[in-house]
């Protein structure tokens, strides 16, 4: 192995959440999980509630007090075809005499 490219290595212990310690080799010292083989619930059989939050509860959490943006109402562009029909209608009443009774 070339020197100075790779982390350190660490011989250190993980501890799960339920108390079981581990003793281990890692880049990390000291690695602290939330479940292990001694809990998760495929290795036991038994089944054990997690808080854990899902995406939508997460998000709803972090974006609960922002308040949404007031959209600026925009102005319609006239397309060049009805501009130019409106430009012409102009110019024909204004060519046109008033008929009278």
């Amino acid at each position: 192995m070339k020197e100075g490219i790779h982390p350190k290595y660490f011989d250190t212990t993980a501890a799960c959440a339920c108390g079981a310690v581990f003793a281990i080799g890692s880049t990390k010292e000291n690695i602290k999980v939330d479940m292990c083989s001694h809990c998760h619930p495929l290795f036991t059989g038994k089944q054990k509630l997690v808080d854990a939050e899902g995406r939508v509860q997460k998000f709803k959490k972090k974006f609960a007090n922002v308040t949404p943006r007031v959209k600026k109402e925009k102005k319609k562009k006239e397309s060049k075809a009805t501009a130019a029909k409106k430009t012409a209608a102009k110019k024909v009443a204004k060519k046109a005499p008033a008929k009278e009774k």
